[in-house]
């Protein structure tokens, strides 16, 4: 397997000696300013309450949220033509690479275990599920028991929907993101506004958009935009860019990212609007970018109710962003959730579709290591599948 960590070399075992914002140092954890609850016995948070009559409903009712709704029973999704496969394959493929990030200091995957994650983003520590961690806990109990909020089974009438956070602790603050302020949010959909291992993609990224030669600013379509922190991103390298997504709350959400950074000028078109809609138009327009990104739900809706689900809809996506991405040195990276299929799988439709150009398709793994435990080497936890192009 090859192994890359955010564009610079790594073996298994190896030190990384990147950005400082990527810095694979590790401290010994300070204790966080604030308690919580715990069962005398184990020093764990305590167990979740059983559920109430009621709870599901109220569940259901606040998943309305910046990701969409999970797929409705019946719900019928439209049709799309499977795009044809272009010409012979030529792309150079790197099949199995993985990116890491150890994080930043303003964020660090600090320990997992027993299907849970203890992550700190700028100054609070958070508890939240993580099917993946099936391992022990290698923190102490009292460690994990001072996180200052934990998503939980519990449904409040008022408040930050399934989380449990401690007294004086509010449901909004501020982090970094490479030298960018942007605003935290404790969600019902267990998200906080951020997905810190796109790091790796972040910094690739902006060695593209630099490394860009020409008369104009690149151009970079940022779709399933979410937060806009990859749109500032881009916008602070010297991008102008369309950020996309079908979420009216999450595009204000950019929109107050982008205050709070003090990039109002930067050149960004904020978008509330379904993705394929938006890319088909973008075709007829005869548009180009220099930059894609692609960055979906398994299953959404649109802000017309639009379904989108992610094996039905993927290939005709991609061959839309195929027909607008410009020849040459351009890139697209596409970043995959919670799908039941190897990153193969979009591999190779990747490879369907852009494997007549010339260049690079690098496929596999996005990964955070933990690093609460100074005292021995930090595991990793696979987040994502991705797959990257960069253009000739």
């Amino acid at each position: 397997m090859n192994g890359q960590e955010c564009g610079a070399s790594f073996r298994p075992g190896g030190v990384y000696k990147g950005p400082k914002y990527l810095s694979c140092r590790t401290t010994a954890l300070a204790k966080p300013p604030f308690p919580t609850k715990s069962s005398p016995r184990t020093g764990r948070p305590a167990a979740r309450r059983p559920e109430r009559p009621g709870d599901a409903a109220k569940v259901e009712a606040r998943t309305q949220e910046l990701r969409g709704p999970a797929r409705p029973s019946g719900a019928a999704t439209l049709k799309r033509p499977m795009p044809a496969v272009l010409g012979p394959r030529i792309v150079s493929e790197e099949v199995g690479s993985l990116l890491v990030t150890e994080g930043w200091d303003d964020y660090r995957l600090l320990d997992m275990g027993e299907g849970e994650k203890l992550e700190r983003y700028g100054a609070l520590t958070v508890i939240r599920p993580e099917p993946q961690a099936m391992g022990p806990r290698r923190l102490a109990p009292s460690i994990w028991a001072a996180a200052g909020a934990a998503f939980t089974g519990d449904i409040e009438e008022d408040g930050p929907g399934r989380w449990r956070t401690e007294p004086g602790i509010g449901t909004a603050w501020e982090m970094r993101v490479m030298d960018i302020p942007v605003v935290c949010q404790l969600t019902s959909f267990r998200h906080v506004g951020i997905f810190a291992e796109q790091i790796a993609h972040w910094t690739w990224m902006v060695e593209r958009l630099k490394a860009h030669r020409g008369p104009e600013k690149p151009r970079l379509l940022n779709l399933f935009g979410y937060t806009g922190i990859a749109s500032l991103i881009a916008a602070q390298a010297g991008a102008e860019v369309t950020h996309v997504d079908a979420s009216k709350k999450s595009v204000a959400w950019g929109r107050e990212n982008q205050a709070l950074a003090g990039l109002d000028a930067a050149p960004i078109r904020w978008i509330v609007d379904d993705a394929v809609k938006f890319a088909e138009r973008e075709v007829r327009r005869g548009k180009r970018y220099d930059g894609i990104l692609l960055d979906p739900p398994r299953f959404g809706r649109g802000p017309d109710g639009e379904v989108w689900s992610l094996e039905a809809d993927l290939p005709y996506l991609l061959d839309l962003t195929r027909q607008i991405l410009a020849p040459g040195p351009s890139f697209m990276v596409l970043t995959a959730y919670a799908i039941r299929a190897s990153f193969l799988s979009i591999h190779e439709i990747t490879a369907d579709l852009l494997g007549h150009r010339a260049g690079t398709l690098s496929s596999g793994e996005l990964a955070v290591r933990e690093t609460g435990d100074p005292t021995r080497p930090g595991r990793l936890l696979a987040t994502s599948m991705f797959s990257r192009f960069l253009g000739a």
